[in-house]
């Protein structure tokens, strides 16, 4: 099954199960600090919309993309005001305008980690000069492998996703030799995982 199919199946059992997480607010406010008040920003790998909402009632106009169709129907249900569409991150050259901000919060660790440069490099052509990139993702754990196919059990069922996993002065180099000049940085613990954020400026 790939990973489309897993977050089709998954879609409403994992928006109902991620509305209290609070590990992400601190670095999503710190980025949004960085933005012109009413900007433009692309949330990549949206998802249900949970942080297109935060973002929108913030005062940003916001386009959320996602390649799982489950997803988008929530996140439209839920947000109608919001500039939904059907797009997977790698295909980002497709989309017609440019953004203040973008905002890729795990999403990027499902990106096999041969690919992130080239995902990296279309970042930088939909933001504006001198716009903001958010990424999170997760740490890699002292040992642990660096990409994986993990399969969880959760929700009553099993199901599988491909994950890779970062160091923070990898992360920091992804958006070096992108054009970025990194303006924060930090490592939030939920659970059994630890989060690191970065926001890159566009020189």
């Amino acid at each position: 099954m790939s990973l489309r199919d897993t977050y089709n199946t998954i879609a409403e059992d994992w928006n109902k199960g991620h509305q209290t997480d609070d590990w992400w607010i601190d670095g999503t406010n710190t980025f949004c600090s960085f933005l012109p008040p009413g900007g433009t920003i692309l949330d990549v790998g949206c998802g249900a919309g949970i942080k297109s909402e935060y973002l929108s009632e913030k005062g940003f106009k916001i386009t959320g993309i996602d390649f799982s169709e489950k997803f988008l129907e929530i996140a439209r249900l839920k947000v109608p005001e919001i500039d939904f569409l059907a797009l997977d991150m790698k295909n980002l050259d497709t989309l017609d305008r440019t953004f203040d901000g973008v905002f890729v919060q795990a999403a990027l660790l499902h990106i096999p980690k041969k690919e992130v440069p080239g995902v990296f490099d279309q970042f930088v052509r939909k933001l504006k000069p001198g716009g903001h990139l958010y990424v999170a993702v997760k740490e890699l754990k002292p040992g642990g492998p660096e990409e994986e196919e993990k399969e969880k059990i959760d929700y009553g069922y099993s199901y599988k996703r491909f994950f890779s996993y970062f160091l923070s002065e990898e992360l920091e180099s992804y958006f070096k030799k992108s054009g970025f000049t990194v303006v924060y940085e930090n490592r939030e613990q939920s659970g059994k995982t630890v989060w690191i954020q970065a926001i890159g400026r566009l020189e």
